[in-house]
């Protein structure tokens, strides 16, 4: 059970001057840029989409395909691209529902499509500002800080530093549109867990609700949401982590006021890679689960709480894995939903876009927990790279494409009261332009 249960994780309306500090004003887009992971379609692409993951570390092919199971055992496919192509279609409706006249392009980290020929692809048809949305609701650097850098990477790399503008949304763990589809998904799974245990005559048996995310490096965990010039403490040790248990802890509470069902809870970790000296967050979920079960427990409510949609990690880790760990055990489990194109995930989104628009600007930003609304322009350093620095967008110590205004406490800084319009300095390579 996380200490955080016993805050207080109702929609929060108070301005909160640490993040307020990093609030853009609105702006006048000409299209949303939808950011994700990407994925292999085929057995063939395989070890080429692994070779995109792991660019600049070496790993030689034998390495990777003894890791390409899961995708292997899927046909070569990972469900990502399928997804983000139905999310597109259902921002695209949302989007004309309202009367935004906003197109979604798509690109993708680690395959086609990919961002630099999307942001070329962009240009050529016309566009000069873009509102990047990613596929990650979290902060650390492989959730935030890297699509940063691919952005000021493929600005760099296709010329268009200096002539396209990307801005990004921010992270919206706590939007009541990303929370509310595991409100109901857990209320589901919890209720469908009971039936399970009632039907094996245990109807009391005690249950656990684990909220999984993906597994980083403590030191990339540490880094996340910090900044030397304006370093921010967290209780649990990272911005990261903090945010989890604050999104579970609103779940919970949210859960038992309106269902009336109710089980302990704790925040697990799966998907870890990399040397096996390198210390990452932990407990793994299935070393969570043979511990519970060790306890006595009998049911297992599974929280894909850091995943926006059923991409591998979510299909192999969770479904295959963890469940047939739980069937292993004799457990009840059942794996909850994640957002993907839930009509109030699809509407969260449409209305991060709209809180940065001029046209059509939605001025409250909704948080249901006491760290957001989180940041759009990122602190200086935030969720570093410790492999080096590269360009970024989105940033107060941006490089590329925009700059932004310093926060308080730098030389000259200042922000625009909320609600009112102001100019934006901006630091271009090769020059210096006002928006």
């Amino acid at each position: 059970m996380s200490p955080l249960e016993a805050r207080e994780p109702a929609e929060v309306t108070a301005v909160n001057p640490v993040t307020e500090a990093g609030r853009m004003a609105p702006k006048n887009y000409d299209a949303v840029l939808l950011a994700s992971f990407g994925g292999p379609e085929g057995q063939e692409d395989v070890i080429p989409f692994l070779r995109n993951v792991t660019r600049g570390r070496g790993i030689p092919d034998e390495r990777l395909e003894e890791v390409s199971h899961h995708y292997r055992a899927n046909g070569g496919i990972s469900p990502i691209n399928r997804q983000n192509r139905e999310l597109k279609a259902a921002l695209e409706a949302e989007l004309a529902a309202r009367g935004i006249d906003l197109p979604v392009l798509w690109g993708n980290r680690n395959w086609a499509p990919y961002i630099p020929q999307t942001l070329q692809d962009a240009y050529d048809a016309g566009h000069r500002r873009l509102l990047m949305v990613t596929t990650s609701a979290y902060s650390c650097y492989s959730s935030c800080r890297q699509y940063r850098e691919d952005i000021g990477m493929a600005l760099t790399e296709t010329g268009l530093d200096g002539r396209l503008e990307v801005d990004k949304v921010r992270q919206y763990f706590d939007h009541p549109g990303f929370v509310e589809p595991f409100i109901e998904g857990t209320a589901a799974g919890l209720a469908e867990v009971r039936e399970k245990l009632a039907a094996a005559g245990t109807p009391d048996a005690p249950v656990q609700i684990l909220f999984a995310t993906h597994s980083i490096p403590t030191r990339d965990a540490d880094a996340a949401g910090r900044s030397e010039a304006e370093p921010r403490e967290f209780d649990e040790g990272s911005a990261y982590v903090a945010q989890h248990l604050a999104a579970a802890a609103a779940v919970i509470q949210r859960v038992e006021e309106e269902s009336g069902l109710t089980a302990p809870w704790s925040l697990v970790y799966q998907s870890r890679s990399g040397a096996p000296h390198v210390p990452w967050l932990e407990p793994d979920i299935n070393d969570a689960i043979e511990e519970l079960a060790g306890q006595g427990v009998k049911g297992i409510v599974i929280v894909p709480l850091g995943f926006v949609s059923d991409h591998m990690e979510v299909v192999w880790d969770l479904d295959t894995e963890a469940l047939e760990t739980c069937a292993n055990l004799g457990l009840a489990a059942t794996r909850v939903p994640t957002p993907g194109t839930h009509r109030k995930f699809v509407n969260g989104l449409v209305e991060l876009i709209s809180e940065r628009t001029v046209a059509n600007n939605i001025s409250a930003r909704p948080a249901v927990t006491a760290l957001g609304p989180w940041y759009d322009v990122c602190r200086p350093g935030c969720c570093a790279n410790f492999r080096g620095e590269k360009p970024t967008i989105a940033g107060a110590d941006t490089t590329v494409g925009t700059g932004h205004d310093p926060y308080p406490g730098e030389a000259g800084a200042g922000r625009p009261a909320p609600g009112q319009a102001g100019t934006v300095q901006t630091g271009v390579a090769g020059g210096a332009t006002q928006q």
